[in-house]
């Protein structure tokens, strides 16, 4: 254990403990606790890649996997103006299937997202924990006020950068195994993050970050990858496409269900009309699963099923929680376009973007999307 590591984990602790002795209520000392501690067993878990790399015990699968992540690093600070520090140059092993489960909450008859706030990410429409008991008893916590919820896990995050003087946000094995493309993307996307965060806007935050992983990744796959890397994600990216194309259509269609039902909540028309809005809401779920079914037909191979328990469970959480990814990404991509394809041009102007009031970014992203003329899919 190196003397950097002890320090990181000491002021982390006191850092979290400062935190929640500042807040009221046992389910927040709770709640910042496990984040805390969830947070250093990761950093515990993490060695430098050289050392897994030399290591005889390392699978040659994993050996290769990380010095492609090295590779990747590089060409996402030399070609894509990403940051150059400690993130990705070390791997942890977490024996688990997530680095973090997702909590998402939203009202009977609408897709807004419930928001928590927090000391560093402000306020956003998600709260992760690191076992998916918990995850899963705070959904029922939130089921039990009436909003609809869910759970979803979540391979990565980071940390910002804040702790890139402690060894920075690690690879997982939550991550590794992903197809090439689908890897470089996600470093990508996290990385972006480092560049631009604005506390309290999720939907600005990840679909900024998101443009960012569709146009490095497409780069990557272009000048960097194989044929059977290109192929492999060809088939992985159509699929998770068609997926996101119908969610974005019925997203739509719930959307324009809930704004036709605002009289009711605004002057309650009686038991008749609220069953109404129900059955129509009942339907377009009915509809979506029905062409789920129909497109998940047209797929074969070990990822048939990745859709299945989204599609099980979903909810206006569920869809609000993806609309967060999506809505805004042809604006971001939009601005790539306008500032000629630079890399360091396009992230300056992202964050002039969001320097502004959130009124005005909203109404320049908004123009933006309508330059762009296609939906976030």
């Amino acid at each position: 254990m190196t003397r950097r590591r002890k320090a990181a984990w000491l002021l982390l602790a006191v850092v979290a403990a400062g935190t929640v002795s500042s807040l009221s209520g046992c389910s927040n000392l709770g709640y910042y606790w496990q984040s805390a501690n969830g947070h250093l067993d990761l950093m515990r878990s993490a060695r430098p890649v050289p050392q897994w790399l030399a290591d005889p015990a390392t699978s040659a699968a994993l050996r290769d996997k990380l010095a492609l992540t090295q590779r990747m690093r590089r060409f996402a600070v030399t070609q894509l103006g990403l940051p150059d520090n400690a993130s990705y140059t070390e791997y942890a092993d977490l024996h688990r299937g997530a680095a973090v489960w997702n909590v998402v909450a939203a009202p009977p008859y609408s897709l807004k997202l419930k928001t928590w706030c927090f000391p560093v990410a402000g306020c956003v429409g998600y709260r992760g924990y690191y076992r998916d008991a918990d995850a899963l008893a705070e959904a029922e916590v939130q089921r039990a006020e009436g909003l609809e919820a869910g759970v979803y896990p979540v391979p990565a995050y980071s940390t910002l950068g804040w702790l890139n003087w402690a060894g920075g946000d690690p690879l997982l094995s939550t991550f590794i195994g992903y197809p090439e493309g689908e890897l470089a993307r996600l470093m990508f996307h996290e990385l972006a993050h480092q560049v631009l965060y604005v506390p309290g806007d999720t939907a600005f935050n990840e679909s900024y970050a998101t443009a960012v992983e569709r146009i490095g990744g497409a780069r990557w796959l272009a000048t960097e990858a194989n044929d059977a890397a290109r192929s492999e994600y060809a088939q992985f990216d159509q699929r998770r496409q068609q997926f996101r194309q119908l969610t974005l259509e019925t997203r739509q269609q719930l959307e324009a269900i809930y704004d036709a039902g605002d009289a009711i909540d605004a002057n309650p028309a009686g038991d008749r009309d609220r069953q109404a809005l129900d059955a129509r809401k009942k339907a377009a779920l009915d509809d979506f699963r029905a062409r789920y079914a129909s497109l998940r037909a047209g797929w074969s191979g070990p990822q048939q099923g990745a859709y299945d328990r989204w599609v099980a469970r979903a909810n206006n959480a569920m869809f609000g929680a993806q609309a967060v990814y999506d809505d805004l990404v042809p604006a971001f991509e939009a601005l790539f376009e306008r500032e000629g394809r630079d890399w360091r041009r396009f992230h300056a102007a992202a964050a002039k973007l969001a320097a502004l009031p959130r009124n005005e970014r909203e109404e320049a992203l908004k123009n933006m999307t309508q330059q762009n003329g296609k939906p976030g899919v």
